[in-house]
């Protein structure tokens, strides 16, 4: 996947199946990346998931 853009929304795949979609809102000043759970509006860096996850595209709304 080529560079990600910030505030775009990307369909994602959980390890179980299910696809969410997340907003990237990019790296912080420690480096740490963020997401915004476009369902839950929960803030997110990507340090915290404890779950195998993927990016499957960009999701046109």
């Amino acid at each position: 996947m080529s560079e990600l853009v910030i505030n775009a929304v990307y369909a994602i795949e959980l390890c179980g199946g299910e696809v969410r979609y997340w907003q990237y809102l990019g790296p912080d000043s420690r480096r740490l990346i963020w997401w915004l759970d476009t369902e839950t509006k929960q803030e997110f860096n990507e340090a915290s998931l404890t779950y195998a996850w993927s990016i499957k595209g960009l999701h046109s709304r």
